[in-house]
């Protein structure tokens, strides 16, 4: 982990999407962070030892889904599947399938074991907060995510500064090309990427943009001055993307936190969420083909 000195930053932005707004001076108290997102190795080892079983592994339960057909109610994952031909990008269900039997085990479920060193996925809030309690730390509030991927960087729209691509150096896994169906990226990950490969931030945390969502343990709010007047959960900032999906149907869904950070699918042709201030919503009891965690300690 890495210890993160407490201080007043920016959180925030009032140049990129509505639910980011107002930038707003926050203070934090210091807390050490992961360096990466959790591995797939870091969370079977989690896995052998708790017997935890993943969101993902169990069959939804038909009381949560009244009026729906029982033989649909298996269990499985959301997944990122490429179109083949160019598609209007009005409607995510032409990049986005619930894919059943799909879980952190075999991410893409095609029989390939997840490799253990990229980033877990397909694990909800819950999963990802019994990995953090049986490791004896917690999920990070997103004022804490957004400070520490910062990196001490403040006022700018990146960590290394307000372009993309400075120098045409690659500083991040996002998509390159066309999104949902043009995968250009410059070095060959169509999905995750091995934690690391990218530049560290000024406090040297790898992947807090790009490769993976994160999950925060903040109630999702409409807006920065929404989470300022209460506690709860309220409306969903965004709405269905290539990077939030949509909510479930399911009644236990009510309840919505913050994630963080971007993914492999954030493309500048549809969704610029790569970068610190950037915030989705995402039900507590989804789970994805693009979102993992990383956990704090305080001090």
């Amino acid at each position: 982990m890495v210890a993160i000195p407490g201080g007043e930053f920016v959180m925030g932005s009032d140049r990129n999407y509505p639910e980011e707004r107002p930038a707003h001076t926050r203070r934090i108290e210091g807390f050490r962070i992961d360096r990466t997102p959790v591995t797939n190795a870091q969370f079977a080892e989690f896995v052998r030892e708790t017997g935890h079983v993943t969101t993902a592994e169990i069959p939804p339960d038909p009381a949560d889904y009244p009026g729906a057909d029982p033989t649909l109610l298996v269990a499985g994952s959301l997944q990122f599947t490429p179109p083949a031909q160019p598609v209007p990008l009005d409607d995510f269900r032409r990049w986005w399938n619930y894919v059943p039997g799909t879980t952190w085990r075999h991410p893409q479920n095609d029989g390939a074991p997840a490799h253990p060193d990229h980033p877990v996925v397909h694990v909800s809030h819950a999963d990802a907060h019994a990995y953090a309690h049986w490791a004896g730390l917690e999920l990070p509030t997103e004022a804490e995510w957004e400070y520490a991927a910062r990196g001490g960087a403040d006022g700018t729209r990146f960590q290394w500064g307000d372009e993309l691509s400075p120098g045409g150096r690659v500083m991040a896994n996002t998509w390159h090309g066309e999104f949902p169906r043009q995968n250009l990226d410059p070095h060959g990950h169509a999905r995750t990427s091995p934690v690391g490969k990218y530049p560290a931030n000024g406090y040297g945390l790898l992947d807090t943009i790009g490769n993976v969502w994160e999950w925060t343990d903040s109630p999702a709010t409409d807006s920065h001055h929404a989470a300022a007047r209460q506690a709860g959960p309220t409306a969903t900032p965004g709405a269905g993307s290539c990077c939030n999906p949509g909510t479930s149907t399911s009644r236990s869904s009510h309840t919505r936190k913050v994630i963080k950070g971007g993914s492999h699918l954030c493309a500048p042709n549809y969704c610029r969420r790569y970068r610190p201030a950037a915030r989705q919503a995402e039900d507590v009891d989804s789970s994805t083909s693009h979102l993992g965690f990383r956990c704090v300690q305080r001090f």
